[in-house]
Order: structure tokens, then sequence, then C-alpha cells
């Protein structure tokens, strides 16, 4: 059975543009995950997704692609579905969180973050396995 997580991203982001918010999301960083690391904190890095900030923009079921400008330059940004932490209107923090499960990709990889950081631990919140839920993120 497919995962809901891409089909409720992809919600989310359709109801902040339907209101005019900015929909953030909040990334995971580990070695499958292309965003420019000099951004990366703690394991994490934060994306404005509008369509306003992002260039070919493609929402799939496996993972978000776009170029944006970070820094003045242009980056294409690669994101599996499975890093997403949480998307969220910056505007108000209304959004939805996930699960995102550390895998061995995690502990092994090459490339660490630019801040040499440790993972991000998991959210203290207690929900079943693998359930989003929704929240205000902030």
């Amino acid at each position: 059975m497919k995962s809901t997580k891409p089909y409720l991203i992809r919600a989310i982001h359709e109801w902040c543009a339907d209101q005019g918010f900015t929909p953030y999301l909040a990334v995971k960083v580990d070695a499958t995950t292309r965003v420019p690391r000099e951004f990366v904190k703690n394991g994490e890095i934060v994306l404005n997704v509008g369509l306003e900030a992002t260039h070919q923009l493609s929402m799939g079921n496996e993972e978000i692609t776009f170029q944006a400008r970070f820094g003045g330059k242009a980056f294409p940004v690669v994101v599996p579905i499975e890093r997403v932490a949480a998307i969220y209107a910056s505007e108000n923090g209304e959004g939805m969180a996930f699960e995102v499960v550390e895998t061995a990709v995690d502990a092994t990889a090459s490339e660490p973050a630019a801040d040499n950081a440790p993972p991000v631990p998991d959210p203290a919140v207690e929900r079943p396995a693998g359930k989003p839920f929704l929240t205000r993120v902030k």
C-alpha cells in the first residue's frame, strides 16, 4: 500500500497557496538529500517551497525537486519524501508534521552536515508509528 505522506504534503502545499500563505518544508538531511549544506543546522533545513521561491517544483510520490536561490546562487534541490519532517504555513504555523525514521544510510552517511552536528532526534510527540498528525508547527 502506498504511503499517504506525499498526498498530504501536496494537500497542505495547495491549501497554503489557496490561503495566500508561504509553505515551508522542514527536512531532516541525510546523504540522500540534496540541499546546500552550508544552510543545514543541527541536521535539518527549512525550505520555502512557495511557487514564487521555487522553479520547476515537482512534488512526486518519491521525492520533491525544484531549483531555488540560496545566497544568490541557483541550486537544484532534491528531497526524498521520507526525509520531510513537516510542511506548514510560515505565517501561522498551521500544517502537518511527520515521523522521520532514521535509516542505516543516516548512520553511515559519508557527507556530514556543514555544522557537523549530530542527527536531530525524533520529536517527543507520542503517536502511532508512521502516522502524520495535524499540528501548529513552530
